[in-house]
C-alpha cells in the first residue's frame, strides 16, 4: 500500500499549534488594500482558528502522519 502524501495546498495555508489546533489566515487580505481601512487590514493580518470538529479531522489527515 502506498504512503499517504501530504495535501501541499494545505501545508502552505495551514498551521498546527503545540495543542493540535489549527490556524489559518482570514480571506480578503491578498490584494486591493488602499480601499480597505486600517483596522480592517489589521484584522486580516491576525491567524485565526478552524473550529469545526469534522473540518479539523480531514485538515489534519491532509497534512499527513506528523500530527
Amino acid at each position: 500500500m502506498p504512503k499517504q502524501k501530504t495535501h501541499k495546498g494545505a501545508k502552505k495555508r495551514l498551521k498546527i499549534t503545540a495543542k493540535g489546533k489549527l490556524l489559518r489566515e482570514p480571506a480578503g487580505g491578498g490584494h486591493l488594500q488602499e480601499k480597505k481601512d486600517s483596522s480592517r487590514k489589521r484584522r486580516y493580518l491576525k491567524k485565526t482558528t478552524i473550529g469545526s470538529a469534522k473540518q479539523v479531522k480531514t485538515l489534519k489527515r491532509m497534512l499527513g502522519s506528523s500530527i
